[in-house]
Parts: C-alpha cells; sequence; structure tokens
C-alpha cells in the first residue's frame, strides 16, 4: 500500500511539473504572440565594389502563432551605402500566415550604390520591419534586423607618367613608366609589357616586360628600361602599346590596354672648323654631326673682343642632313693685331678661339640654337684689323704713284732745261752773227 501511494505521488509531481513549464510559456509569448524573422539570404556581386551597385535579397517570414498583415519592410543604408534613384528602398507585404515554413516566406529585393571612394571592409546595414496582428487594429509589432555586408575594394592600375616625351636616334635613353594602383584594393601579380608597332623603338639590355607581385591601393610603382630608336628611323611621333595584367581578389586575371606617344628625333650638334682666310675673309666648315636633321640653318659671329666683322654677321646656310656640311664665310678682322706694342703684336698670332653661333629648326619644330669656338690662324692669308687692311693697299698704291710722279717730274725738268739750253745758244749766235743751228742745216 505504500508503495502504491509513492507510485501515486510521483504522477502527481509530474504533472504539476509539466503544468508548470505550460503555463510558463504561455506567460513568456513566445507561442502565442507573432513574430517576424528577417535574413539576408542573398547578396549580389558577392562582394559590394566602389562606385557600383548591390543587390539584397531578404526573406520576410512570420514564425509566430498570429497571421500578420500590413507588413513593411524597410532597408536603412548608412555610408558607404545610399539609395539609388527610382529604387524603392520601403518594400510592403499584405499578409503572412502563422508559423510559416522556409518555403512560404516573403522574398523581397532592394538595391544599393556603394560609394566610389568606399574603403574595403565590412559594414552594417538595418533593416527594419513592422506588421499588424491579424484581427486587430492596434497590436503593431516591430522589429530591428541588422545584417553585415562586406565591402572590397576595386582594383584598377593605369600609367600615369612617361618619363621621356622625347628620345634621340642611335642613343640609348633611359624610358620609365610610373604605373599607379588608382584604385581602392590591392594589386596581385601585375605584368607589364610594351612594343612600338613600327619596331623602331626597342629595349636593349632587357625584353620589354616587368613583374611587379603586389602593388597596394594608391601606390605607385616605377618600372625602368633603357631604349634605343634606330639609327634609320624617321623623325617623328611614336606610339607605345602598354599592356598591364594583374589578378584581382578572386585570382582572376584582368588586362588593362592603353598607349603612350614618344618622339623620336629633335636635337642634333655640329662641328665648326676654320678653312681658309685671304685678305681678311675667313671660311668655316660647318658640319652636322648628329643622327638628326637641321632645318634653316644660321651661322652668326656674335660680338666678342679680339674680333670684328665688317658686313654682314650672319649668314643662312640651309638644311643640313645627318653628315652635311657647307662653308661660311665672313669678313672678320683680328683687332689685336694693331694694338700694343710690337711684341704684344706679334703675340697676337696665337689669338683667341672665335665664338660662332649655331641657330637651326629641329625636327619638332623648335629653334635651337649652339654656341662654338674655333680656332683661327690668323698668319694664313691677309687677316688684319680692318682699317689697317685697306690702309696698306692704299699706302702701296699711293708710293706707287708717288714714284712715277717723281720719275716724271724728272723727266720734265731735264727737257725743259734742255729746251732752255737751247734758246740760249740761238739768242748769242743771233748777237755774233754765227748762223742758226738750223741754218746750217741748209
Amino acid at each position: 500500500m505504500r508503495k502504491f501511494s509513492l507510485i501515486i505521488l510521483a504522477l502527481l509531481l509530474s504533472a504539476f511539473m509539466c503544468l508548470g513549464i505550460g503555463t510558463a510559456l504561455g506567460s513568456n509569448g513566445n507561442i502565442q504572440s507573432a513574430s517576424l524573422d528577417v535574413n539576408l539570404t542573398n547578396q549580389n556581386p558577392d562582394y559590394a565594389r566602389p562606385g557600383e551597385s548591390v543587390e539584397l535579397t531578404v526573406s520576410v517570414q512570420n514564425v509566430g502563432n498570429a497571421d500578420l498583415k500590413d507588413i513593411s519592410v524597410t532597408v536603412n543604408p548608412e555610408y558607404p551605402f545610399s539609395k539609388i534613384s527610382g529604387e524603392n528602398l520601403v518594400k510592403e507585404v499584405s499578409y503572412l500566415n502563422a508559423r510559416q515554413d522556409d518555403d512560404d516566406a516573403a522574398v523581397l529585393k532592394f538595391r544599393l550604390m556603394t560609394d566610389a571612394n568606399a574603403s574595403a571592409g565590412t559594414y552594417d546595414i538595418d533593416i527594419t520591419t513592422t506588421a499588424k496582428e491579424s484581427g486587430s487594429s492596434s497590436n503593431t509589432i516591430t522589429t530591428t534586423k541588422t545584417i553585415q555586408l562586406e565591402v572590397k575594394g576595386k582594383e584598377y592600375a593605369q600609367v600615369v607618367t612617361v618619363s621621356k616625351a622625347n628620345i634621340d636616334i642611335a642613343k640609348e635613353e633611359p624610358l620609365e613608366l610610373i604605373i599607379t594602383n588608382t584604385g581602392t584594393a590591392p594589386i596581385k601579380n601585375m605584368v607589364i609589357s610594351w612594343k612600338d608597332p613600327k619596331g623602331v623603338i626597342l629595349p636593349i639590355y632587357s625584353d620589354n616586360t616587368k613583374y611587379i607581385k603586389y602593388l597596394d591601393a594608391g601606390q605607385s610603382v616605377t618600372v625602368s628600361y633603357l631604349v634605343m630608336a634606330d639609327v634609320n628611323a624617321d623623325p617623328g611621333l611614336y606610339t607605345l602599346d602598354v599592356d598591364l595584367s594583374y589578378e584581382n581578389y578572386e585570382s582572376n586575371e584582368q588586362s588593362i590596354n592603353t598607349t603612350a606617344g614618344i618622339f623620336v628625333g629633335g636635337e642634333t650638334d655640329f662641328d665648326v672648323s676654320f678653312s681658309e682666310s685671304d685678305a681678311g675673309e675667313i671660311s668655316l666648315s660647318v658640319a652636322n654631326v648628329g643622327n638628326n636633321i637641321a632645318y634653316s640653318v644660321k651661322v652668326s659671329i656674335p660680338d666678342q673682343d679680339g674680333y670684328k666683322v665688317s658686313g654682314s654677321s650672319s649668314t643662312i646656310v640651309g638644311n643640313l642632313e645627318k653628315g652635311d656640311y657647307t662653308i661660311a664665310s665672313f669678313n672678320i678682322a683680328n683687332t689685336k693685331n694693331t694694338e700694343g706694342t710690337e711684341a704684344e703684336r706679334e703675340g697676337a698670332s696665337t689669338s683667341d678661339p672665335l665664338k660662332v653661333q649655331i641657330e637651326y629648326t629641329d625636327a619638332k619644330g623648335e629653334r635651337i640654337t649652339v654656341d662654338k669656338e674655333v680656332k683661327i690662324d690668323v698668319n694664313s692669308g691677309n687677316m688684319t684689323a680692318q682699317g689697317e687692311a685697306g690702309g696698306s693697299r692704299s699706302s702701296g698704291v699711293s708710293s706707287y704713284l708717288l714714284y712715277i710722279a717723281i720719275i716724271a717730274l724728272a723727266g720734265g725738268v731735264f727737257v725743259f732745261r734742255k729746251k732752255i739750253h737751247e734758246k740760249i745758244q740761238v739768242i748769242k749766235a743771233e748777237k755774233s752773227g754765227v748762223p742758226k743751228p738750223e741754218d746750217k742745216k741748209d
């Protein structure tokens, strides 16, 4: 009997415990009250990208025991996300039955814009829902669900600067390309290469490809080459095709193709040498010893101590191809030949170099000036001071004329004296009765 009583007591205790649990669940409302479950089920693309839109797929499920009506779902974007014009951030669901399965949930889609300057990272977005219990006009429930969106920076590289705009022909020239990651995400395994489609510009001592393992957002890197233009190339503008390939976050290869312009040709150089001198005129040999043509070449003798130019100090000799030369002549006097003592004048034979200025137009159309100095042999020919040279010739002519005049005068005096002597003899003969010389002839 006692054993039976204990069994009855145990059953009663179990019944009271079950009743207590049920009362507790009913009192907290988890079974009888309405409840909404909001989840982000999909994101397209998988990572939000700066400057691009992202589409969110949201499921709204009634997991409570009360039917719901007039459900409103609102997405509240914050930086770096914003509303897209024409897109609604509030979506309505008219009715949701109680105790829904996953398959019965309402599916809503929202589109947001990601700021172009957004940094990579994870950002929060709040989704707010409001609903009313069916059959009640006053019992409104409100829930807020915070979801997280991941932003991955945008990879983009570009050639910001080409260090050379002009390279000379047949001359080693440095060429640098400055590559900048202008995106907001790092770039991995970048390969940079370039080529001139015409084959005029070529790399030397290396190939045309460079490799960069990693380039962070906003960083720049310089890739250097040594290049040379073909010696037979025509001056002009040439195209470099630049190719950049790299890997993005998903290790997918992307490529960027661009072009850069480089001018081949430009300046040249000259050799000027003394050719000859004759009676104050000197001739200079001017040769184009560079690799580029020189247009409209002008040779001038600037003002300088020790030399004086009579007549024109400049002469235009036209175009000079590479390797060509021409002769330019000027009337130049060495003013040191007539200055100072005799010893100083003798020392003037080792005069200062003559300064010569050459102006020309290069292949780019720019006017270039080159200064040269030429050693002049003042002892070759009659290279004297301007007035002295003319004076020497005038003095020689005057001396010759004076000599002739003296001879003529001496001859005239002799003839005159002879005439006078004959006249005196005639007069004496007339007085003494002696026949005249002409009478004797008869």
